[in-house]
């Protein structure tokens, strides 16, 4: 029997608007995989804390703010720290061009931009799950 994708959706910090967050969540939702939806304004510490107790295969991240370059180098180290090795990290929002390759060279697997297809998104992450995690079971 199948496991379905688990993923963690989480507004980081101080960003007040969540309607992509949520049209991604509901995205991943009908497309059968388990959504976990933090809320706004959550911290690196508050997001990684609840990737572990929830067990999620992904870690999503939406930010608009421009706290993208903080942001993801703390959950980075968080998710290092707490051995998160095999959890993959997405984000999206307003991701300048240029910081996008920076990002992923640090260990974001792929940055989704405004006006990208809710299939993308799924797409890329059930190849992920396909290729790195379908050997585990519920």
């Amino acid at each position: 029997m199948e496991r379905k994708i688990r993923v963690l959706i989480a507004k980081a910090g101080l960003d007040g608007h969540d309607r992509g967050a949520k049209v991604v969540a509901a995205a991943l939702r009908d497309a059968g995989m388990e959504v976990i939806y933090t809320g706004l304004r959550q911290t690196p510490e508050m997001i990684v804390s609840a990737a572990i107790q929830e067990d999620v295969d992904v870690i999503g991240i939406s930010i608009l703010s421009g706290a993208h370059m903080t942001i993801f180098p703390k959950i980075i180290k968080l998710m290092k720290e707490k051995g998160l090795d095999d959890v993959l990290l997405i984000g999206g929002g307003i991701i300048p061009d240029e910081d996008i390759p920076k990002l992923k060279e640090m260990g974001v697997a792929e940055i989704f931009t405004p006006g990208t297809l809710t299939t993308e998104i799924v797409n890329f992450i059930k190849e992920w799950f396909e290729k790195n995690k379908k050997q585990k079971v519920a």
